[in-house]
């Protein structure tokens, strides 16, 4: 899978346990392994994770004060949280609940029970864009552009779009109208062979903006084109207009 990778930041006074998180999750996501509420403010302040896995019983400060002051900033509210405890117990579940938990993941956990949390944290309401282009850097800038508001998965080899829709359903593609191997137009019937894709939304990305190229899009089954260089504005503006 050719995918910018989701940024997980793992908050535990155990380091045995940040060793295990870390070692169960590494191939998945980016993890970025803290021992304290102290130290994961100081990276927030440079990087802004999609999750945040958070022990609750930790010295100075602990997972209810942690999660509180992050709920109560503009900056960090939306970022989901997961608590990571010992107990699940009914307390420590409505009290987190109450705070704004996304969930609980009981320790020890198993690969397949923190995964599973994650996803199903990180996807929850937000629909699922895929973006097909063989430029990094345009890739870079369409998942900084749409991840805080869409789930975005990026593919620069469009050859291997077939492994990656056998594990994700995107609600909207942005396809490259120019790549070396398939081009956005080779890829539209690709796509229109699912069954369950026969009406999900494409919009080409192209830096040739002509009404030829347009006509030509939309008579493969494309809904609109974007014109690149594009800024934030215009692709948030197309994308909400056709998802």
């Amino acid at each position: 899978m050719d995918n910018i990778r989701r940024k997980i930041m793992l908050v535990d006074d155990d380091r045995s346990i940040r060793q295990q998180g870390k070692a169960l999750l590494k191939d998945m996501y980016e993890v970025y392994s803290l021992p304290s509420a102290q130290k994961l403010f100081e990276v927030l302040n440079i990087i802004t994770p999609d999750l945040i896995l958070l022990d609750i019983k930790m010295p100075e400060i602990d997972g209810f004060e942690t999660i509180r002051q992050l709920k109560n900033s503009d900056r960090f509210a939306s970022i989901p949280v997961i608590f990571l405890t010992a107990s699940n117990d009914e307390e420590s579940v409505i009290r987190g609940s109450k705070l704004g938990a996304a969930g609980f993941v009981t320790k020890p956990f198993s690969t397949s029970d923190l995964a599973e949390r994650i996803e199903r944290s990180i996807t929850t309401a937000k629909p699922v864009v895929l973006a097909v282009d063989d430029a990094p850097d345009i890739l870079k800038t369409i998942y900084s552009i749409l991840r805080n508001k869409y789930k975005v998965y990026t593919l620069s080899k469009p050859e291997k779009i077939h492994d990656l829709m056998r594990n994700i359903k995107p609600d909207l593609f942005l396809l490259d109208y120019k790549m070396p191997e398939l081009s956005g137009f080779d890829l539209i019937p690709i796509i229109r062979g699912y069954a369950e894709h026969k009406d999900t939304p494409i919009i080409f990305l192209t830096s040739e903006g002509t009404i030829d190229n347009l006509t030509a899009a939309v008579g493969l089954g494309a809904c609109d084109f974007i014109v690149k260089p594009f800024n934030a504005d215009v692709l948030l503006e197309r994308i909400s207009k056709h998802i």
